[in-house]
């Protein structure tokens, strides 16, 4: 029995036991090929380094020319009336007639006939009137006749006529009798002034724009009758900007006679463009305080091409119009692109040793597509209309469509480059 278990203990100890050359042999392996390794980098030959060649950043560039500029002032408005009446009855009565055109949008030359109210009462005042004159007229012959028989009489007792006492002259009489014929001569005059005012007739070239009354309606003094507007020209009130009041020649409110802007106004319909020559009239001369604007008014005659023979199509009353002005002519100007303008009044030169030159300019005004300045640049500044990535001022830069000699001359060794060549020329010695 014992026997048995050491022959089983010899066999365990026999299979727990590994040489250990079996177990060091792995790292051996790759300790021995890491030397290698590292030797064959360390002896292998090293490669050249050559200086890196950066190319200057291509721009393109545009020669900044001075010129004589005149500026467009925009604006925008609704197309007005230049004058609005309420027509008002001053007789009363029953509309007896009414023209053919007494409807809205019918048109009316000055002093045509709108519409008649029933004037038989005011026919007969006048012919009162009338009577009423002539009977004056008849007492003051009489007492022109009883003042001269009286004068006559005084003669005869041989007194100066000086010397005669008023009652014996009947001035009195006769100067009532004057005045019997003044008062007549008004009432005729207001009677006819009042048959005149039955027939209601056009204050100037006009449109119907609404009508109060219609045939045989009763009317009393005071009550409307139509609303009318001129035709013969139209305005638009415009309101213009404070920075923009400046580059228009805008004259004095007592001097509106030297006014002399002429104005587009236009308005896009369906792709086609629809405009009318207007000319700025006067200027109101006062700041909104509410969004701190001034206004000019533009006149369009015959907007609606009645009364003359017009090149242009009509314009309607209460059309919103686009309105572009013509203001100042201003000398040596620059016009910079708009896109060349950096953070409002920054500009890109190059100079002539094609350096980049970072310029603040003072800019009078912009467009959609320019900025004007009246900023003096010498000749071999060039404005760079290329984005630069990253612009450093006094960078060297390339221009296109220059000689390949010149593009050449503008490239410049990276100094990192050279530093790293050093270095592994150090290194191989």
């Amino acid at each position: 029995m014992s026997t048995t278990t050491s022959v089983n203990s010899s066999k365990k100890n026999n299979r727990r036991m590994v040489p250990l050359r079996y177990v060091l042999m792995p790292f051996a392996i790759i300790l021995s090929a890491s030397i290698i390794l590292l030797a064959l980098q360390i002896l292998a030959p090293k490669p050249a380094k050559k200086p890196l060649k950066i190319k200057a950043p291509l721009v393109n560039v545009m020669s900044l020319q001075v010129h004589d500029v005149i500026f467009s002032i925009y604006s925008q408005g609704n197309v007005e009336p230049r004058t609005k009446t309420t027509l008002i009855s001053e007789v009363s009565g029953v509309v007896t007639k009414v023209s053919d055109k007494f409807y809205v949008g019918g048109f009316f030359k000055k002093g045509e006939l709108l519409l008649t109210i029933d004037d038989i009462t005011y026919q007969v005042a006048l012919l009162r009137a009338q009577a009423q004159l002539e009977s004056a007229q008849a007492l003051l012959i009489e007492e022109q006749a009883r003042s001269k028989q009286a004068e006559d009489e005084w003669r005869l007792t041989g007194k100066p006529v000086e010397q005669a006492p008023i009652l014996a002259l009947r001035l009195p009489q006769l100067k009532k009798a004057e005045a019997s014929v003044l008062a007549a001569q008004a009432d005729l005059g207001e009677a006819k002034v009042k048959l005149a005012r039955t027939k209601i007739i056009a204050p100037y070239d006009a449109m119907l724009t609404s009508k109060q009354v219609d045939l045989g309606q009763y009317v009393t003094m005071g009550s409307a009758l139509a609303n009318t507007f001129a035709v013969d020209y139209a305005e638009v009130r415009l309101p213009i900007k404070r920075r923009d009041v400046a580059f228009l020649n805008l004259s004095r409110i007592n001097q509106v006679e030297n006014l002399n802007i002429q104005v587009d106004l236009f308005y896009q319909l369906e792709g086609k463009k629809h405009s009318w020559p207007a000319k700025v009239t006067r200027y109101e001369g006062v700041v909104d305080s509410t969004n701190r604007v001034h206004y000019v008014v533009a006149q369009i005659d015959d907007p609606y091409g009645v009364l003359t023979e017009s090149h242009h199509e009509e314009i309607r009353i209460g059309t919103f119009v686009n309105a572009k002005a013509k203001g100042k002519k201003l000398a040596n100007v620059v016009a910079i692109p708009l896109g060349a303008v950096y953070l409002g009044n920054t500009i890109y030169l190059i100079d002539k040793d094609n350096r980049l030159v970072v310029k603040p300019v003072n800019v009078l005004r912009s467009d959609a597509d320019y900025a004007y300045t009246t900023d003096v640049f010498t000749e071999e500044e060039r404005l760079i209309l290329t984005k630069l990535a990253t612009p450093i001022a006094d960078m060297l830069l390339r221009v296109d469509g220059e000689q390949e000699s010149e593009r050449l001359a503008n490239t410049f060794e990276d100094p990192s480059a050279d530093k790293a060549q050093n270095s592994t020329e150090r290194d191989s010695l």
